[in-house]
C-alpha cells in the first residue's frame, strides 16, 4: 500500500507529475486550487506514486472526490478516502465518467468522538455550501437582535447543517436556536451554520461555516471552511490542516481583527506593523493558525460568540498557538450563545500575553 501525502509544490509536486506522466507546470495549478488535490508518496518498492483528486458534484447533487489520474493508486487507497472524508464527499469515482464507485465509509460508533465530529462536519460543511447557494437572493433581508444581519440563507445554512451533525449524539447549539441544555461536562457541538453573513449579503469574500466540539470548556476537534474558496481547516485536538496540508502559527506583524471598535478606529497595537479587518472571525482565527496572520484579537470590543470561534479555536490550540482572555487565562468556552467572550489569540502564550499588554 502506497503511503501518501497531501503534495505542497517542490519536489513532491515534480515527483508526482513525473509518476503521472505530467509536465509539471500542468499539475502545478492544483496545488493552490482548493478543488483539486495532488496526494504524492512511495510505493512498498520505492517508486514514486501519486493521484490528482477532484471534488465535484454529480447530476443528482450527491458530492464526491474523482480520480483524474493516478499511477498504481486506486478508489480504495485508505488517504484516497481520507482526503474525501475531510473534503465532505459522499462517494469515490475511479475516474471522470467511470462506474467505479466507492462509499466513503463513516468512521464507526466506537470509534474516538473527535473522528465522529470531522467526519460529520465536513458533510455538514458540503451541504451547507449547496444551501447557501440555492438560497442566494431568496426571502428577505432581516437585523437580528444585536444589530447582525440575517439572510435566508442562515436559516437554510442552519437546517442543512444540523440535519447532518445530529447523527453524533450530542447536544448542537446554533446562532439560529435557542440553546439546547448541556449538562455537566458533556461534549456539545456549538456551529455558526454561515459566519461573516454581511460579507455574504455584499458579495464580499470571506464567508464561512464553522462548528466545534467542546468538551470542559475546551474545544477538542473542529471545522472551519471558506465558503467563498473552499479552503478548509479542521483539528482533532492534537494536529490541525489547511486543505489536507499540517499547519502550524508562526509569529509575525499582521493583527487581524473583527471590526473597528466602538469608536470607530482601528488601532495598530505594540508589536504589530499592519492591521487586517476580514469580517469573517472563523476565518480570521484560522488565519492565525495556519501562520498567515500573527494574532487576532477582540480585546477593545465588545466581544464575540462561542459559536463564531469554537471551531477556529479548534485550529488554533491543536496547531499549537494559544488564546487568552483579558485576565490572561487561557480561554474557557460556554454552552451559552447569547454571551460573548473576549480575547487574544496568538501563536505562544507567550506572544498572546504581549499582546494583551499591548491591546489593554
Amino acid at each position: 500500500m502506497a503511503d501518501l501525502r497531501v503534495a505542497a509544490g517542490g519536489p513532491d509536486l515534480g515527483r508526482a507529475a513525473a509518476s503521472l506522466g505530467l509536465a509539471p507546470a500542468a499539475l502545478a495549478p492544483a496545488v493552490s486550487d482548493p478543488a483539486y488535490r495532488v496526494l504524492a508518496g512511495d510505493l512498498p518498492d520505492g517508486r514514486a506514486t501519486a493521484v490528482l483528486l477532484r471534488r465535484q458534484w454529480t447530476a443528482e447533487g450527491i458530492s464526491e472526490a474523482v480520480l483524474l489520474a493516478d499511477s498504481g493508486v486506486g478508489p480504495d487507497a485508505p488517504a484516497v478516502l481520507a482526503t474525501a472524508s475531510a473534503w465532505g464527499c459522499d462517494r469515490v469515482r475511479d475516474r471522470p465518467g467511470g462506474r467505479g464507485v466507492r462509499p466513503v465509509p463513516p468512521p464507526g460508533a466506537s470509534d474516538p468522538l473527535p473522528a465522529r465530529f470531522l467526519h460529520l462536519a465536513a458533510l455538514a460543511a458540503t451541504r451547507v455550501e449547496t444551501a447557501v447557494a440555492l438560497a442566494r437572493g431568496t426571502g428577505e433581508d432581516r437585523v437580528k437582535a444585536d444589530g447582525s444581519p440575517a439572510v435566508a440563507a442562515d436559516e437554510a445554512a442552519h437546517v442543512a447543517a444540523a440535519e447532518v451533525l445530529a447523527g453524533l449524539g450530542v447536544p448542537v447549539l446554533s446562532e439560529e436556536r435557542a440553546d439546547d441544555r448541556v449538562a455537566g461536562d458533556e461534549p456539545w457541538v456549538v456551529l455558526d451554520p454561515l459566519d461573516g453573513t454581511g460579507n455574504f449579503r455584499a458579495g464580499l469574500p470571506p464567508w464561512a461555516f464553522s462548528a466545534g466540539l467542546v468538551r470542559a470548556g475546551r474545544p477538542i476537534a473542529g471545522v472551519v471552511v471558506d465558503l467563498s474558496s473552499g479552503r478548509r481547516w479542521w483539528a482533532d485536538g492534537q494536529h490541525a490542516w489547511r486543505d489536507g496540508l499540517p499547519v502550524a502559527p508562526r509569529p509575525g506583524s499582521t493583527v487581524v481583527v473583527p471590526s473597528a471598535p466602538a469608536g470607530g478606529t482601528v488601532v495598530v497595537p505594540g508589536p504589530a506593523h499592519r492591521v487586517r479587518v476580514t469580517g469573517c472571525t472563523a476565518v480570521e482565527v484560522c488565519l492565525v493558525a495556519d501562520g498567515s496572520a500573527a494574532a487576532w484579537h477582540d480585546i477593545d470590543r465588545s466581544g464575540t460568540h462561542v459559536h463564531d470561534v469554537a471551531g477556529a479555536l479548534a485550529v488554533l490550540l491543536s496547531a499549537g498557538g494559544a488564546a487568552l482572555g483579558p485576565d490572561g487565562t487561557p480561554v474557557r468556552l460556554l454552552p451559552d450563545t447569547a454571551a460573548k467572550l473576549r480575547f487574544v489569540a496568538a501563536s505562544s502564550s507567550e506572544a498572546a500575553a504581549e499582546l494583551l499588554r499591548a491591546v489593554s
